[in-house]
């Protein structure tokens, strides 16, 4: 059976690509790809499966694929969303719609699964349970969307998730896996700190918010050098200081954004007591009114150990040639809502790497010089085909040798 779906996907690999280049060509943001989740809906329309849209809180689109034999349900993840980026790539279906761009490789996430999915309905016959289709929207911009589709339900009987990202860190044919705690928290802050204006040349007069400001910007720093525990991993930016001014003038309000990452719930707990702290004492030394917005946007992506472990097996045992190199990714600090799904569902969400050949150094996701090597899209098919396949497989095996002993178990007791 894996061997005729490895087959099936090769022979399928130009149209993977042909799919990932439409999609580049016609990226749409966050909460707007209503075009992109129609041509998405379009390409099951009339296929052997149940399609649900608007998932969640937009586009969202579950595809149920029921195999003939019963057996365990699971779900395969890709988010389709786009990035309001100017592509500067230099590529013959270069974005259509300007300032709109598919920088992270959500085209090839999509082209990917699509694919994939297809050549399991029609191998259908073979598939021992229930295989379910996310194609997400929304990753990219909170409250992403990923939470509002296991709110809705949709996913209640899934056992177990796999998902994957491109990463061009890696050349073609690496498959990255970590177990436990993969990628970081993120949480966003705006913090606006009222004082008393005034003119630059009587300071005692007013209440200089952009001094306090300033103080805060540094204090903040303090947290991870001096609060949080040196094997962890914590980074508080102020990405923003809106204190634009006269220069004679002291300013009397100004605000300040920034991003907190980390890797553990406790973590994010730690620094958020610690920004309030820092505040309070911000309040009593300046003298300043102090307004904190503090929104906690994705949660750590926690990777099932045991479940993470059967997808660097499969990966290892795979002995194909699209597979060159299995490896233990690194801790990321950046952020996936895949970690909503992996909160309530056991899962494992793992690494294709893509780098363009013949390149030194590639543009990291989000460059606007961003993009990938398209011989990847195979790999992370292959990939996910096997980790499906195996876990099926895995299952009936299981479930052959409980039989066995219970009619084992039956026997002697007959006997007895």
């Amino acid at each position: 059976m894996i061997d005729q779906l490895l087959k099936r996907l090769e022979e399928r690999k130009e149209e993977m690509i042909e799919i990932r280049r439409y999609l580049h060509q016609h990226p749409e943001i966050s909460f707007k790809e209503e075009k992109t989740a129609q041509y998405i809906a379009d390409f099951y329309e009339g296929k052997d499966v149940q399609i649900a849209r608007n998932v969640g809180n937009g586009y969202g689109i579950v595809v149920t694929i029921t195999g003939d034999k019963p057996g365990k349900t699971i779900a395969l993840r890709a988010d389709f969303d786009a990035l309001p980026i100017t592509e500067e790539t230099d590529v013959p279906f270069k974005s259509l719609n300007e300032g709109v761009m598919h920088a992270c490789g959500h085209d090839g996430h999509t082209a990917y699964l699509m694919i994939l999915a297809d050549c399991f309905i029609e191998l259908k016959s073979s598939i021992s349970g229930t295989i379910k289709i996310i194609h997400q929207h929304a990753e990219e911009t909170p409250p992403g969307g990923a939470k509002s589709i296991v709110d809705s339900g949709i996913l209640d009987d899934v056992e177990h998730i796999f998902g994957i990202h491109l990463f061009p860190t890696e050349p073609t044919g690496t498959v990255g896996y970590r177990s436990g705690y993969t990628m970081a928290g993120r949480t966003y802050f705006k913090l606006a700190i009222q004082g008393v204006g005034g003119h630059g040349s009587s300071p005692h007069m007013a209440n200089d918010a952009i001094v306090a400001g300033a103080h805060f910007v540094t204090a903040v720093q303090t947290i991870i050098s001096r609060r949080l525990n040196p094997f962890d991993m914590g980074v508080v930016t102020i990405g923003s200081f809106d204190g634009k001014g006269s220069f004679n003038v002291i300013k009397d309000r100004i605000e300040l954004e920034g991003d907190v990452r980390y890797m553990t719930d406790d973590t994010q707990q730690l620094i958020e007591k610690e920004i309030h702290r820092i505040i309070k004492g911000l309040e009593v030394e300046f003298g300043v009114e102090c307004e904190l917005t503090y929104e906690a946007d994705y949660p750590p992506l926690y990777n099932d150990p045991d479940i993470t472990d059967f997808v660097k097996s499969s990966m290892e045992n795979m002995n194909d040639p699209d597979i060159q190199r299995v490896i233990e990714f690194p801790k990321f600090s950046g952020s996936e809502d895949f970690a909503y799904y992996t909160q309530k569902i056991p899962g494992s969400f793992f690494f294709i790497g893509c780098k363009p050949k013949d390149v030194e150094q590639a543009y990291f996701n989000h460059h606007p010089k961003f993009d990938i090597d398209e011989d990847a899209l195979l790999v992370a098919a292959k990939s996910v085909g096997q980790v499906v396949f195996n876990y099926f497989e895995t299952y009936i095996l299981r479930k052959h040798a409980h039989q066995q002993a219970f009619v084992k178990l039956s026997n002697d007791e007959i006997k007895f």
